[in-house]
């Protein structure tokens, strides 16, 4: 039965392993670090504004999702692709959304590939996500958050 929390700095090495190991949009830790994000800067983040939350089974961390609450963005989701399709990226998706709505925010944005065959845009979509803009090879998505 998978199990939510609050991400914690202890659990860098486990959110790294899965969002490495996504099906789309995925990274090499080499590539995260030329863009400047390791378990250090994400520990640092989450001193500054950055809060997440994750999904584990059998103590194995299968997701998470992290939002920044000074811009009010969905910063990322990432689930083991034999954990899709099970909810937990519609659970962890919620828990940010109604944490930046309890810090005042009444709309959220995320940036996506500009793919829509990609099964990331089509869950975004189910989640109730609209487009926004395409701009620098990014799609840009907002959604109203309930207060």
């Amino acid at each position: 039965m998978p199990e939510y929390r609050e991400i914690a700095v202890s659990d860098m090495d486990s959110i790294f392993e899965v969002r490495v190991a996504t099906r789309e949009n995925a990274y090499s830790m080499q590539e995260l670090e030329r863009l400047g994000i390791t378990p250090e800067t994400v520990t640092e983040m989450l001193s500054e504004g950055f809060r997440g939350w994750l999904c584990e089974e059998g103590g194995r961390t299968v997701g998470f999702a992290m939002g920044n609450s000074g811009t009010g963005e969905m910063w990322v989701i990432a689930v083991l692709p034999e954990y899709e399709g099970r909810g937990i990226g519609s659970r962890l998706i919620s828990l940010v959304e109604r944490w930046l709505a309890a810090e005042g925010w009444s709309e959220s944005w995320l940036t996506t590939d500009v793919d829509t065959s990609l099964r990331a845009y089509g869950f975004y979509l189910h989640e109730g996500w609209r487009d926004d803009v395409v701009r620098d090879g990014l799609r840009y998505m907002r959604k109203s958050l309930a207060v």
